[in-house]
């Protein structure tokens, strides 16, 4: 079951994920809400659509960006529609 760890906290973990480009995407309800912020930050792939990015939060130390999104990717990526993805350091472990 893949988790998602930043500062010694799983922040996410799943047994239901899609793979794309060797990322793991979680789930949006896998997601422990309440270290996650929104974030203004958008880029563009040009297959997958316009990401959307999380802050993520942990005992006050902030990981700018490090979670993305696709609220309404395109349609070669619809299986990732709301699945968050991570870097900057979030370490993800089965």
């Amino acid at each position: 079951m893949p988790k998602a760890i930043w500062n010694n906290v799983v922040v996410a973990q799943t047994d239901r994920f899609e793979t794309v480009e060797n990322t793991v995407y979680f789930p949006p309800e896998s997601l422990d809400m309440q270290y996650f912020q929104p974030s203004s930050t958008l880029t563009t792939c040009s297959w997958k659509g316009t990401a959307s990015y999380y802050n993520v939060v942990v005992d006050g130390q902030v990981n700018r960006d490090a979670a993305w999104y696709y609220p309404r990717p395109k349609d070669a990526a619809a299986n990732i529609t709301g699945y968050v993805a991570f870097w900057h350091g979030v370490k993800i472990v089965d």
